[in-house]
């Protein structure tokens, strides 16, 4: 079993520099002043966890896509804790690919392969829609 673990370190008014495992390091501020919040990067990360799937996917099924962006608005609970209650994902991909592949893409990385969305689905509903745009 891998061990994974990551710090943050107070640097100044509510700013944090951060890192994990890779080592590369992340200015995190509470506030939202000067960099990402936590909670920001919780989207900010899922975005990414889905994205890479669906590339990652649509790679071994040779299709040819362009662009990937995964985009996700967010509503927090208003009581303390205020964690994220509903996450809505738009995929837009672009290129020559079909819809069902996308779709399948989609669909793998949201109920088997996202390890972002699986800890995330125990608070908030996540629903996704899909922008293909096929043209070059």
């Amino acid at each position: 079993m891998k061990i994974f673990v990551a710090r943050a370190e107070w640097k100044e008014a509510m700013r944090f520099e951060a890192s994990g495992n890779s080592h590369h390091t992340i200015t995190v501020d509470g506030d939202s002043e000067a960099a990402n919040s936590p909670m920001e990067l919780v989207l900010i990360a899922l975005c990414g966890c889905t994205a890479y799937d669906v590339v990652s996917i649509l790679r071994k099924k040779r299709e040819p896509f362009r662009t990937v962006e995964v985009s996700a608005e967010a509503e927090k609970a208003v009581e303390p804790p205020r964690v994220y209650t509903a996450i809505r994902l738009t995929y837009r991909v672009r290129g020559n690919v079909s819809r069902k592949a996308v779709e399948d893409a989609v669909r793998l990385s949201e109920e088997k392969y996202c390890s972002v969305a699986a800890m995330l689905r125990t608070t908030a509903t996540i629903a996704y829609q899909i922008e293909l745009d096929r043209s070059e």
